[in-house]
């Protein structure tokens, strides 16, 4: 299998995976749903900055529970804290990811999202490689139909152009 290499930067399926976000266009956010994100020391920098500006932007109950106990959960994935839930949706989801609007308003989608959500479908396995999350590749049983894409869905390497040079430049 081929993989796209530049400097350090490996994506190992990038030849043959497939990916296109229709958010607004059939997908309601889905990946935002159930889903507890690893939240690392820049990305809590990001928020924190903009925080007086997010708070008045998400839905009720996720604010109510942020004001109360914070947006981090004490939950722990690869020993970084992920983000909380609210009747299962992401506290920053509200008609779309409030922090993705947000910095899409200041020209900057990535500027205040998490890593983890700004190159989804991207994964870092944590040894330096990434590959794109794909039914059935590395064990994936995220049910997405996102995940799960046909012969006529684009190539993620077209796709995720922006996801992958944020990973290349971010990658942990």
């Amino acid at each position: 299998m081929r993989s796209v290499r530049a400097s350090d930067f490996v994506v190992l399926n990038a030849d043959s995976a497939r990916f296109e976000c229709t958010f607004g266009r059939g997908c309601d956010g889905v990946c935002c749903k159930d889903s507890r994100a690893a939240i690392l020391a820049g990305d809590i920098r990001r928020i924190d900055s903009a925080f007086p500006e997010i708070l008045p932007l998400l839905r009720t109950e996720a604010r109510k529970l942020i004001e109360r106990d914070g947006y981090l959960s004490r939950r722990k994935k690869s020993g970084h804290p992920m983000l909380r839930i609210v009747d299962r949706w992401c506290v920053f989801f509200n008609s779309g990811c409030v922090l993705h609007k947000m910095g899409h308003a200041k020209g900057n989608k990535f500027a205040h999202k998490p890593f983890a959500c700004a190159v989804f479908p991207l994964h870092g396995p944590g040894d330096g490689t990434f590959y794109v999350r794909q039914k059935g590749y590395d064990g994936e049983d995220w049910d997405l139909f996102c995940l799960a894409p046909t012969a006529q869905t684009p190539l993620a390497s077209d796709t995720l152009r922006e996801e992958f040079a944020l990973a290349s430049r971010m990658r942990v």
